[in-house]
């Protein structure tokens, strides 16, 4: 039995410059933090000539040729893998369309159990960059990186996307205090809504190929947002660090009229008037998680559970893709 485990994650900073039709023509920066949500992948033997896949569906096919998911049928092409006598299954503990970088997760999960089952070592940085050309290469989805490199990685990390395609990743440079402080007051909770990614970034990915002066504008501001919350990270001064995240949040809206909707808004503006500092929707948009920071985590809670919403808790994961048997 094989069992690897991938994070979800938050962006702190700087999302969606790591589309590559933002970041090949200016590059892109982020912060990323994974969380321990994780999706989980498990292989294997069933002693049958078929390859067996349950996920939200169950298949069961000759051979991974035959597999109607893509990603699963395409990471198996990849690790030239047929399948057979294979049964897979994968598990999350928060579904798709959520905002929190799932797809990602699913995909390092996914080649972290392949490579283990041939006995393969793998590098964080080639196994996030096989994700992405998984998704983005050969699945053409209009989506960013960060989800795959931050997956793969764990912990409170910056990246920069160069033009080349090439990816930095380093650890944010911040204290424990202020670590702590961060994953205490950081509060996320659910909308109700989920949606599909690709769908949201596809106008992004549009405007950005040609080039639309309002998009490339507001993409700038969000990059230097980035850079400036990992300065008052870095310095400890997480008010401002909350202040910029309204700030990404306002500009973040104008991308897309499919970014917010006034439910949404009408959420946003409770929990500031209940003691939030700053906050936005987590992800693409549309839907999926919203998170706060606030230093009156008992007032805001009691608001957004007034208005039904769910909280989910969770600390910083910094072991990034795993294997948890092998």
């Amino acid at each position: 039995m094989i069992i690897a485990r991938s994070p979800l994650r938050v962006t702190l900073g700087g999302g969606g410059t790591d589309l590559p039709s933002y970041y090949e023509k200016f590059g892109g920066f982020l912060i990323a933090a994974a969380i321990d949500r994780y999706v989980y992948i498990t292989i294997h033997e069933n002693f049958s000539p078929d390859l067996i896949f349950k996920y939200s569906k169950l298949e069961r096919v000759e051979n991974a040729s035959l597999i109607q998911h893509p990603i699963i049928r395409e990471a198996f092409a990849m690790l030239e893998l047929d399948g057979r006598g294979l049964e897979l299954a994968s598990m999350a503990d928060i579904p798709a369309g959520t905002g929190l970088g799932s797809s990602g997760s699913f995909t390092t999960a996914l080649l972290k159990a392949l490579h283990a089952h041939k006995k393969d070592l793998i590098h964080p940085a080639e196994l996030a960059a096989q994700a992405c050309e998984i998704e983005l290469g050969r699945l053409k989805e209009p989506i960013g990186k960060q989800d795959q490199y931050i997956a793969a990685y764990g912990g409170v990390t910056c990246f920069k996307f160069l033009e080349s395609g090439k990816v930095e990743a380093w650890p944010l440079k911040i204290s424990d205090e202020t670590r702590d402080n961060l994953e205490d007051n950081l509060l996320l909770f659910f909308t109700g809504y989920s949606r599909s990614a690709s769908a949201i970034l596809k106008e992004q990915d549009q405007k950005s190929k040609t080039d639309d002066h309002a998009m490339m504008e507001n993409l700038h501001f969000v990059k230097e947002l980035g850079m400036q919350s990992q300065a008052a990270l870095e310095s400890g001064d997480l008010r401002e660090f909350a202040h910029l995240m309204d700030l990404h949040w306002q500009r973040k809206k104008q991308r897309s009229g499919g970014m917010s909707n006034p439910k949404i808004n009408e959420w946003y503006d409770l929990a500031v008037a209940s003691g939030a500092l700053g906050g936005k929707l987590i992800g693409a948009g549309g839907g999926g998680f919203l998170m706060f920071y606030t230093e009156d985590r008992a007032r805001l809670r009691h608001a957004m559970r007034s208005v039904g919403l769910k909280e989910i808790r969770f600390r910083f994961d910094f072991e990034g893709t795993k294997l948890v048997i092998s």
